[in-house]
């Protein structure tokens, strides 16, 4: 988080001092006008920590340092006293205030003090942030996979966490962007900062400025009291951007300049605040195609997009499906309650079987259920949904074409669970390549009858090769 520190010293000579002094500390500091240096400012301008000249604090002082630290959220309070009275000083250190220290100590020892301070309020407020919005902690150790489409986007996965730039992260609804951000933010050296998670199509258009950004007290009707943004929420850490393509055109803007320049200005506020922060943008759209239709900013998807990775959906990797399932009905038996260890062979068939156009977490869901329904200690054919339990028999009404001719040799001397990706892979590909030249390459029509999104239809054709110009009617 984004510290704010609130000097009020109306002696300039000390203020200029206390201000060289904090120039090389980590925060933000907002040095009210030489006539606005008055005991009210404290009401008007949130702060973390409130630096203040004991001539500024009405008498009796001991009072109104007790008003600030019996406050709600209130500031680590210093004042700098002009007189080195060992008993004031521990007066005003009992009744509240953080440090109390005569004005003439020696920079160092000033330097010291507020140090100790400004890192200990802020160690409080990140937990403070963190407990609030407690999760699971999920590692990319978690992302262990069979699947040689997986472990190929994880070997992309590792080589780009660690870094600063802006990660865009593409996939179909469920597939696990904003838990795979997580992972790749605790394997960061960031690792240690916060994790801030804003859908943005989630929060109405006239209230997601306010949201990102902050806003002064008075900004708006309604705005009561001043209120961080959550860009100075994940200072030193990481914001998720989910729906990325929902923030409208004029907010493009400012994030766009937030990116350039890495400062913000908090709605109603003049004042620039700077923020060390990484940004993960995520979208189920092809972001492309919105760049295309003029709904997004080309220079702000550039930008967001210094890397881009595509999460692959669950059905290309259907090997992983068992080990999945397992995981999750592990942690489902204990937060539950439940004491069901395992899923039935034909039960784990199913599930293998199944499209999953829900992905990661529609199986979620799935197994939520099935434990819940679940009469002994092992999931079964039964304790599953229609949907899933009828998918063979809809296979199979396909009359899909094929013959013993078609198997290579060398598929013989595997396990079917070894070849299933590589026969789903061969079909895919010669079907899609049907397709096309039905429609003549015509990429929305053919995802129309796929009953595929344009996106995902793309990120196909890439993978096996297949180029829409090569379908076109000469």
């Amino acid at each position: 988080m984004q510290l704010r520190i609130l000097l009020l010293v109306d002696e300039p000579r000390l203020q200029s001092r206390v201000q060289r002094i904090l120039r090389d500390i980590d925060a933000f500091v907002r040095v009210p006008k030489e006539d606005k240096v008055t005991w009210e400012t404290t009401d008007k301008i949130l702060s973390d920590i409130l630096i203040v000249y004991q001539s500024v604090i009405p008498d009796p002082a001991e009072e109104y340092v007790r008003g600030i630290a019996n406050s709600l959220n209130s500031p680590a309070l210093i004042v700098l006293s002009n007189s080195d009275d060992a008993e004031i000083l521990a007066g005003l250190c009992a009744t509240g205030a953080e440090a109390a220290l005569y004005s003439e100590i020696s920079d160092d020892m000033m330097r010291d003090t507020i140090c100790g301070i400004v890192e200990g309020r802020r160690d409080l407020l990140s937990k403070t942030v963190a407990a609030r919005r407690a999760t699971p902690r999920p590692e990319l150790t978690d992302f262990v996979s069979t699947s040689p489409i997986m472990q190929e986007f994880m070997k992309t996965v590792h080589r780009i966490a660690d870094s600063d730039a802006p990660l865009l992260v593409a996939g179909e609804t469920g597939v696990g962007k904003e838990r795979l951000s997580r992972a790749i933010h605790y394997d960061s050296r960031r690792a240690d900062g916060p994790f801030i998670s804003v859908n943005c199509g989630a929060i109405p258009e006239n209230l997601l400025e306010s949201q990102l950004f902050g806003h002064e007290k008075g900004a708006f009707t309604g705005a009561t009291r001043t209120q961080r943004g959550c860009f100075e929420l994940a200072h030193r850490g990481t914001l998720f951007l989910d729906e990325i393509t929902e923030i409208p055109f004029h907010l493009q803007v400012k994030l766009l300049h937030v990116l350039q320049d890495y400062e913000i200005a908090p709605v109603g506020s003049e004042k620039k605040i700077p923020i060390d922060v990484r940004i993960i943008a995520a979208t189920n759209r092809h972001i492309r195609e919105e760049v295309e239709e003029k709904r997004f900013r080309k220079d702000l998807y550039y930008r967001l997009g210094v890397v881009s990775i595509d999460v692959p959906p669950l059905r290309e990797r259907r090997g992983d499906i068992p080990a999945l399932a397992s995981s999750i009905l592990e942690g489902l038996s204990s937060r539950i309650g439940r004491s069901v260890g395992s899923i039935e062979t034909a039960a784990l068939e199913a599930l293998s079987n199944y499209s999953w156009p829900g992905n990661v977490r529609e199986l979620i869901n799935v197994m939520e259920r099935a434990v819940l329904l679940c009469r002994t200690s092992q999931i079964t054919f039964g304790d599953l949904p229609e949907d899933i339990t009828a998918g063979e028999e809809g296979v199979e009404t396909l009359m899909l074409p094929c013959s013993i001719d078609l198997i290579p040799d060398e598929w013989m001397s595997l396990p079917m669970k070894e070849i299933r990706e590589a026969a789903i892979d061969r079909f895919e590909k010669a079907y899609l390549t049907k397709l096309l030249t039905l429609t003549e390459g015509r990429i929305g029509e053919t995802a129309k009858r796929a009953g595929m999104e344009p996106r995902s239809l793309f990120n196909k054709m890439k993978r096996y090769g297949l180029r829409k110009e090569d379908y076109r009617a000469t």
